[in-house]
């Protein structure tokens, strides 16, 4: 009786470390896309004919607003990921099956890669119109911020592929990654032919303010999720 009793108080003193962590990501999903957005929108960019990260730029007024968002919304991955891992068990479930699964742990990994591209993406600067190959010439610069963007972007869309494959995620969780991924893969993917075969222009702007959009809708609602599983 004793032992069940400081069982289900370790449960509950876990249960509210992720609450609180969750809470965490989902507040700093919402200030840094806020931040991010206000930038992209009130800067002197190209509006969708040009990427987001043209906000970011040196001689943008509001380049520090755009990078401080993208370090937020790095905050964000990184307290997600925490709070996945160690998630409130589902009540239906058997206790061996309460464990964080192969698939949440590999979630847990990539969204923790997400969070370090995420905050490299926030920090390294592109050149103006942050040129990207095949069609333009890119410093190092725009390189690395080019790549860590994409990494940042592949490893959420990734971690919520192996959440909709896991058995121990509770169901809300895998419902919103099914949900979610429906609508980033073929983004993504279109997004990647566009650049590739098009190039910079209103194409690739709108489809990645679109994934981005799924991103964050899919971080907030993972968030509040986790948050609010033992209310």
């Amino acid at each position: 009786m004793a032992e069940r009793r400081a069982t289900d108080v370790a449960e509950r003193r876990a249960a509210g470390v992720v609450e609180r962590r969750a809470t965490g990501a989902a507040v700093c999903v919402l200030v840094g896309a806020v931040a991010a957005t206000f930038a992209v929108v009130a800067g002197p960019g190209p509006g969708l004919t040009g990427y987001v990260s043209e906000a970011g730029v040196a001689d943008s007024i509001y380049a520090w607003t755009y990078r401080l968002g993208v370090l937020t919304l790095g905050s964000a991955l990184l307290l997600l990921a925490a709070a996945l891992r160690d998630q409130p068990a589902d009540d239906a479930a058997s206790r061996p099956a309460r464990q964080p699964d192969r698939a949440v742990r590999i979630a847990v990994v990539l969204l923790v890669v997400g969070a370090v591209a995420t905050a490299l993406s926030g920090a390294v600067t592109c050149s103006d119109g942050c040129p990207l190959p095949p069609f333009e010439t890119p410093t190092v610069a725009d390189l690395v911020h080019g790549a860590a963007s994409i990494v940042a972007a592949g490893a959420t869309v990734l971690a919520m592929i192996a959440i909709l494959f896991s058995r121990a995620a509770a169901e809300p969780l895998r419902r919103t990654a099914t949900i979610c991924v429906a609508a980033a893969l073929p983004l993504a993917g279109a997004l990647g032919l566009a650049m590739l075969l098009v190039g910079r222009g209103t194409l690739a702007g709108v489809l990645e303010r679109l994934l981005l959009l799924v991103i964050v809708a899919w971080g907030v609602v993972t968030a509040t999720i986790l948050a609010t599983a033992r209310r």
